[in-house]
């Protein structure tokens, strides 16, 4: 073997060993946040909460990972994951958020929608799927219908995984080619990229209008898988007053991970544009 080799060889070897450290230590993070999310749903239970855990964002950002770690180890009878598909007929007769009531927590339960009500702001607002009419309506009532959840008892933890084109762009090529992935691939996702801009708009308008005290957004930066399951699943525990055991860290996110929706988000570079 020569020198140069040998040199690269070495330097595989070292970048191996960072990655497997890494990865060690992801575990070993993921593995204490996930005692601490069954330890915060026997709380949920014994306390008879109504959680509801909203999990947004573009596609291929991130939701179906997120959501499978944060209900890994959760129980499954009092844990639902919500993935309503297209509308029916009768759906599209009734009131909008009639659909999504039916999928509320009932006490003692944890619901965890993967994309809700907020399509209309998103995906079928850039898609053309609702009216000028229903996207405003929707925008001008979705605060006021979140504000009737918390006056009737629910906890509303809202996310937002935020990815970069880049990023989304090699997600999505990633599934064309992953005979495990490509189920979730859709004329919808095949057009995220060409409409990225209309989408962006989408988000900033979605985040501007509907934060609020009482139903506030989290935003995730998303580029780091690894790095925004351990953020969420900590704000999560933060937000129900959950604890961990001594000496295995603070329950807070990185806050350069994961904040608070503000508007000088945009102003800050905080926000993938």
């Amino acid at each position: 073997m020569g020198h140069s080799d040998k040199k690269r060889a070495d330097k595989n070897a070292a970048c191996k060993k960072h990655k497997d450290g890494k990865h060690a230590a992801h575990e070993t993070s993921l593995e204490t946040l996930q005692i601490g999310l069954s330890a915060m749903q026997r709380h949920v239970i014994a306390d008879q909460t109504k959680l509801l855990i909203i999990i947004e964002g573009r596609d291929g950002a991130g939701k179906d990972g997120t959501i499978k770690h944060i209900v890994e180890h959760m129980s499954p009878r009092d844990t639902r994951v919500v993935a309503l598909g297209v509308p029916t007929q009768r759906d599209l007769k009734a009131w909008y958020f009639q659909r999504w009531v039916r999928q509320l927590p009932v006490s003692g339960e944890i619901a965890l929608f993967n994309r809700s009500c907020y399509n209309r702001a998103g995906v079928e607002h850039v898609m053309g799927f609702c009216t000028e009419g229903e996207y405003a309506e929707f925008m001008e009532t979705v605060v006021l219908f979140e504000q009737l959840l918390a006056h009737s008892g629910f906890t509303l933890l809202k996310y937002y995984l935020d990815v970069s084109k880049k990023e989304q762009k090699r997600r999505l090529r990633e599934r064309e080619h992953d005979p495990l992935k490509q189920w979730k691939i859709s004329e919808i996702d095949r057009k995220a990229t060409k409409n990225w801009d209309a989408y962006t708009k989408a988000r900033d308008a979605m985040l501007a209008r509907t934060h609020s005290v009482f139903a506030p957004w989290v935003v995730v930066r998303a580029d780091d898988k690894h790095a925004a399951h351990l953020a969420i699943i900590r704000d999560i525990l933060a937000r129900t007053g959950a604890r961990l055991g001594r000496g295995e860290g603070e329950v807070l996110p990185d806050p350069s991970v994961a904040f608070v929706y503000d508007p000088v988000a945009h102003e800050k570079g905080w926000l993938a544009e």
